[in-house]
């Protein structure tokens, strides 16, 4: 799994070099292979309630789509596959109408709160539901009430680490509740205090 090498095609290449990169990523490229999943890419993949996943089209344009669901919701299936349920929404079905077409996609899966992000170039894969059961078990979210409509599986073939620059941290509702439940605890157990030391 060379993600450079990947990336880096001819014409790539060719203007790394017009522009002079191209010596230190000809490094990158020597020492960036990795053999499946870690289990830093898994935890982290297990923490994310959303990615971006980009397929190509007959109209030989790429489209881009967001994928979102409770968090967890996209399911490590092994080292070198991961796989969600793909839920009824607006009934475009571009994505898997490409994919149908062309298998090749890419995915930024990326975390505000962490300041992270991870690409991924995958081969794709619509999968019936009826047709893989136990697939199914595995990929399902628990406590999802939306209708399901497939399963997309990813057949990874290379992944990389994005530069967190400019990833400004952002939190949900449920994070920042977390984040303050040290400091309303305390408070709550000063306010007792206070009402003990008023009933003196």
């Amino acid at each position: 799994m060379n993600y450079a090498q990947l990336a880096f095609t001819d014409s790539v290449k060719a203007l790394q070099e017009k522009l002079g990169s191209r010596l230190s990523y000809e490094r990158m490229e020597k020492r960036t292979f990795v053999d499946g999943l870690t289990e830093y890419e898994i935890d982290f993949i297990n923490q994310i309630d959303s990615f971006y996943i980009a397929s190509f089209g007959e109209n030989q344009y790429p489209y881009i789509q967001h994928r979102g669901g409770p968090k967890g919701f996209i399911k490590v299936i092994d080292d070198t596959s991961i796989g969600i349920v793909d839920f009824t929404g607006n009934r475009q079905y571009i994505t898997a109408a490409n994919i149908s077409k062309n298998p090749n996609v890419s995915l930024i899966l990326l975390s505000y709160p962490l300041k992270a992000r991870l690409k991924i170039y995958a081969k794709a894969e619509v999968v019936e539901i009826g047709k893989n059961p136990g697939l199914y078990e595995l990929l399902k979210p628990e406590r999802y009430k939306n209708k399901p409509e497939w399963m997309l599986t990813f057949r990874i073939s290379a992944y990389d680490w994005n530069c967190p620059q400019h990833i400004v941290p952002k939190y949900t509702l449920e994070e920042i509740e977390e984040l303050l439940k040290p400091q309303k605890e305390y408070i709550e157990q000063l306010e007792q205090e206070i009402k003990k030391l008023k009933a003196i």
